[in-house]
């Protein structure tokens, strides 16, 4: 059981994610056409609780470290689980679209403290080597949210309306946090090690020669490349978010069922799913980069094709961009790590992550506008298309910084800009 308890770990790591991302972002919107149709709403209404909830965890999430060092991951769990079974339960007690938004303020507080930091870091405290394949089986759940809490939803709407499915979803976090009482400590809590603790690192062995410098923070700015990712993460993220929050609106506006456009976030989230294993195997088999652009061309791709609004070719344009987007969700960090080091991987992930959130978060709230305006989904689909291919094109001006400064610093004595340390951030 010790032995295999590292694993363990990165199971409920899953479910958390499946669970947090699941109910506050993705999946809650098979409940829309049962609250459009309540209240009267119109989409844009509704769907700015999408952009406030994605803006407000962005504008919380650089304060997610320091609460991980004072009072750690389990704690953060642990409330994460008690705040959605509450805020579902007032769901179900929803007469007014400021209740909505209220609702969505804590919301943004549960993807905070169960989502993907707390994650990553309950991951990493239990692994020494390993770390990539542990976090890997950890991030398939932002997959699985997408695809099975809509299906459960859908499943309970026609027997126990929406405020009675609200009410009876609000028993998964619930359950989730027992499990997270029970089983989330630290090594040192249970007289453990982190898996592979002691081994020597690749980066120590005999025969290994050794990487690049990293560049600092500030010369990452500098780059075309961090630009560059920046747009792709910009452009992506507004396309995927927009298509995954309307696409059981938009397929009931087409003439599917409920339990039709269920099956269709469940194709979107589960080809992304698949995507994340297949483009991580072929990332180590041939140059991250040309997985990279490959996953930015799926995605245009599968956008083009949904943007045509053919109910027949829906379901193609899904998987295609359900893979391309699965792929660039992983390869998107690889990107980071492998133009610009370990050492500002942090502090540079994190920008490009605010930049993608209020990307996301915009694209939600516009595309609801859009179609208030327009009566369908045709322009906002059409703007979709057009952002992720400007992100395809950007994708192809990524290239290997570190190799280059450090190339520039060979033929120059006296570099303006030092290196980053290994140890440190700059």
């Amino acid at each position: 059981m010790k032995r295999c308890y590292p694993w363990l770990i990165c199971i409920v790591a899953m479910l958390m994610l499946a669970i947090s991302n699941g109910m506050t972002m993705t999946g809650i919107t098979a409940f829309d056409p049962s609250l459009l149709d309540e209240f009267g709403w119109s989409r844009g209404q509704l769907k700015f609780r999408d952009m406030f909830n994605l803006l407000l965890a962005a504008a919380l999430s650089p304060f997610v470290g320091a609460l991980i060092d004072r009072i750690g991951v389990r704690t953060l769990a642990l409330f994460g689980s008690v705040l959605l079974a509450a805020l579902y339960a007032a769901y179900s007690q929803v007469h007014s679209i400021t209740h909505v938004y209220l609702i969505h303020v804590g919301f943004a507080a549960v993807v905070v403290s169960s989502g993907l930091s707390v994650a990553v870091i309950m991951v990493s405290q239990w692994f020494h080597t390993r770390r990539g394949t542990a976090l890997g089986i950890a991030l398939v759940g932002s997959s699985l949210g997408g695809m099975l809490v809509p299906k459960v939803i859908v499943a309970l709407l026609p027997e126990h309306g929406w405020r009675g499915s609200f009410l009876l979803m609000a028993v998964i976090p619930l359950a989730l946090f027992f499990v997270c009482l029970l089983l989330v400590k630290q090594p040192g809590a249970l007289g453990m090690r982190p898996w592979g603790e002691g081994q020597a690192s690749a980066a120590c062995r005999p025969g290994v020669s050794s990487s690049l410098p990293d560049l600092s923070y500030r010369q990452a700015l500098r780059t075309r490349t961090f630009w560059a990712l920046s747009l792709v993460a910009v452009t992506t993220f507004w396309g995927i978010m927009s298509l995954s929050s309307h696409l059981i609106l938009h397929m009931k506006d087409l003439g599917f069922s409920g339990k039709q456009a269920a099956d269709g976030m469940f194709l979107l989230f589960g080809l992304g799913m698949v995507g994340k294993f297949l483009f991580g195997f072929l990332a180590d088999v041939t140059t991250p980069k040309k997985v990279f652009v490959c996953n930015v061309v799926l995605m245009a791709v599968g956008a083009v094709i949904i943007a045509l609004q053919q109910p027949a070719l829906l379901w193609a344009g899904l998987i295609v961009m359900g893979l391309g987007w699965g792929g660039l969700y992983a390869i998107l960090q690889l990107q980071i790590v492998e133009a610009f080091g370990l050492s500002a991987a942090g502090k540079i992930l994190g920008t490009i992550s605010l930049m993608d959130a209020t990307s996301a978060g915009l694209g939600i709230w516009l595309t609801a506008v859009m179609f208030d305006h327009y009566g369908n989904y045709r322009v906002a689909f059409i703007v979709i298309a057009v952002l992720v291919v400007i992100g395809m094109l950007a994708s192809l001006l990524v290239r290997d910084e570190r190799r280059l400064a450090f190339a520039a610093a060979q033929s120059d004595p006296s570099p303006t800009l030092p290196f980053a340390s290994q140890k440190g951030g700059g």
